[in-house]
């Protein structure tokens, strides 16, 4: 941003997003795309009737998007169990320390491995897969085409229940046609980690404004953008005869109002 002042002699702060508090940042910058891959799926979850409240989850990855994944659902009453770093899996029965985690990765830039210096009951596995240990939510949120055919298979065998993107293309197209063959709720990362760009936009909107929200109040704004993506993934889905099916829902959804305001504007 300081580069951009300086080429233009401007001060345009909504140009640039994901800036520092001190000059026009947003609070929920750094958590909003693990928060909304998780309101996204608890908002599948209520769809059938459950929530996350007891669940058993595992969220790949331990940077950002992983650990305020665990974050949040921590907040909503499920239990995380395992996250992962490039060298291996954390399992830790009891549910991860939070607290430590954001130590390990945020403060001193550790690896994972150095979680079980402090926890003697956690197993760490190196080059371990994440995928065979079982869950009922499955939060792949580390990086593209984690979840092979093979996993997939696993996870559902394993009695998965929900499967939440908040990395981008995190599982390969088999994975993705074994998750909708099973019919379990699946967030392609497409609709389900939209949170970081939405908090962009909310960061602009507050630039626009000359204004600054709290954390809780931009943390409601971003749910409530959460929500509304999957109600409309969940419409479409079923006005298509596919009820549940997210990855119709959001493909078809955002084609029609892509191709809506193309109309309306005069293209062809």
């Amino acid at each position: 941003f300081g580069q951009y002042k300086r080429i233009t002699n401007r001060w345009e702060a909504g140009v640039l997003t994901g800036k520092g508090l001190k000059w026009g940042g947003s609070l929920v910058r750094t958590e909003a795309t693990g928060y909304g891959a998780t309101f996204f799926i608890n908002e599948a979850l209520k769809i059938r009737k459950d929530s996350f409240d007891g669940k058993t989850c595992v969220v790949s990855g331990s940077g950002n998007v992983a650990i305020y994944t665990i974050e949040k659902i921590h907040q909503l009453g499920g239990k995380c169990v395992a996250c992962s770093d490039s060298n291996g899996t954390i399992y830790h029965e009891k549910g991860l320390d939070l607290d430590l985690l954001k130590q390990l990765k945020e403060v001193e830039r550790r690896r994972i491995e150095d979680y079980i210096k402090y926890h003697k009951d956690a197993v760490y596995k190196k080059n371990g897969n994440i995928w065979e240990i079982p869950c009922q939510v499955a939060m792949p949120s580390a990086t593209q085409n984690e979840i092979n055919g093979k996993d997939a298979r696993l996870l559902v065998k394993n009695g998965c229940i929900a499967v939440g993107e908040g990395a981008n293309m995190p599982t390969t197209p088999e994975g993705v046609k074994i998750f909708l063959d099973a019919k379990i709720a699946y967030g392609p990362g497409k609709a389900a980690n939209a949170g970081g760009v939405a908090t962009s936009a909310l960061e602009m909107q507050q630039n626009a404004q000359r204004d600054s929200w709290n954390f809780e109040d931009t943390e409601v704004k971003l749910e409530n953008i959460m929500k509304g993506i999957h109600k409309l993934c969940y419409r479409i889905s079923d006005e298509y005869g596919a009820p549940g099916n997210y990855v119709l829902g959001a493909n078809i959804g955002g084609f029609i109002k892509v191709a809506d305001a193309m109309v309306a504007h005069g293209l062809v």
